[in-house]
């Protein structure tokens, strides 16, 4: 199964912190194994709250063994990871070491109470459109949507790796 994960950070040595993520996720076995990545981009915050520092993101590209791991089963592993790297949601859209999100798991689309697939916002934001384009030029969401046309639908601005984005 081939999976697509948003990696996000603002709180300490992001790019170290996106890095430490990516080791222990390969640490958890044989059965996840990373395939593609892309560059750190820093990209302005999101959401409601604007005053904290910048966010360093990128795309990952997962072969999963779909076997043993189920998305759901792959979600809790990455909030784990997000604990164990001191994310606490006290702030919600807050500043955090540490954000995972699973932006696709290949043509599988769900809507659980904790769990929707592909990530129902992942067309509308720059931060994870970007790095996906790098890494999977072809991508098409499970709507038929590729990435290129979700780029386009969005308003956004890129400097090199630099990212701002009207939300």
């Amino acid at each position: 199964m081939i999976c697509y994960v948003s990696l996000g950070s603002n709180v300490g040595d992001t790019e170290d912190n996106l890095h430490e993520a990516l080791v222990l996720l390969e640490d958890y076995g044989d059965d996840i194994r990373l395939r593609k990545v892309s560059e750190y981009y820093e990209t302005e915050p999101q959401g409601e709250v604007k005053d904290q520092p910048w966010f360093t993101n990128q795309v990952v590209q997962l072969e999963i063994d779909a076997e043993i791991w189920s998305p759901a089963g792959f979600l809790s592993t990455c909030t784990a990871i997000e604990a164990k790297m001191g994310r606490t949601r006290a702030v919600p859209g807050g500043p955090r070491p540490l954000d995972m999100d699973i932006i696709a798991w290949g043509d599988t689309v769900m809507d659980m109470d904790f769990l929707t697939l592909p990530h129902p916002r992942a067309k509308e934001r720059a931060f994870v459109l970007v790095p996906l384009k790098e890494i999977a030029p072809d991508f098409v969401f499970p709507d038929g949507t590729t990435v290129d046309e979700a780029l386009a639908a969005i308003k956004y601005r890129q400097e090199g790796r630099k990212l701002w984005q009207d939300s």
